[in-house]
């Protein structure tokens, strides 16, 4: 049986988009509580744990703006939904302003959060996470505990969640299709 404890933390709105086949696209310079101050791939097959907190509906686009309620600092749900897994097919770096300003359509953040994040930490360069998404047969819904909260990227479960009997989002056409796009487009920067 296929289990994994390694789970990526992201807002619950863009967890939302990936899982339901609208995005395939996570930008990351990491949180604050990164190894070596920077952000980095800790493992390509992940679970995909929602984070409420830091959500702010006025740096997502139109459509996805008011599907999130903004909640006090500190705040979690007493469990967790994981309703999905990913692998990471690609991790890719960009160091342009013109390239970001290419992927806005494949991204559900707005040109405000899109440039912020690319300005953050300028000596770093703004990665590109391609996921290919799967749904779980069935949401687990994992008790919160202290050890998954804070700013940072990535953490393990107290237990193994099964992968097994899982279905891809997108069918493989209909995730190639954006993954190439997207490469291109940052091919064309080097």
């Amino acid at each position: 049986m296929k289990t994994t404890t390694h789970a990526f933390k992201e807002w619950a709105i863009a967890v939302e988009a990936l899982t339901k086949g609208k995005t395939i696209l996570l930008l990351r310079k990491g949180g604050i509580k990164e190894e070596n101050n920077r952000f980095e791939v800790a493992h390509r097959q992940i679970l995909l744990y929602p984070t409420y907190e830091h959500q702010k509906p006025q740096l997502l686009k139109p459509e996805y703006r008011d599907r999130v309620t903004s909640v006090d600092s500190g705040w979690h749900p007493q469990t967790v939904p994981i309703q999905s897994w990913a692998d990471i097919t690609d991790i890719l770096q960009i160091t342009e302003a013109e390239t970001l300003a290419q992927l806005q359509p494949y991204h559900i953040w707005n040109e405000t959060f899109a440039r912020d994040r690319f300005k953050w930490k300028p000596k770093q360069p703004l990665y590109l996470l391609l996921l290919r998404v799967y749904r779980l047969p069935e949401t687990v819904n994992l008790p919160y505990r202290e050890e998954y909260g804070g700013c940072r990227s990535w953490i393990d479960l107290e237990m193994p969640l099964s992968l097994e009997g899982s279905i891809p989002v997108m069918g493989d056409r209909d995730y190639q299709t954006p993954v190439q796009a997207i490469r291109d487009l940052v091919k064309t920067e080097h």
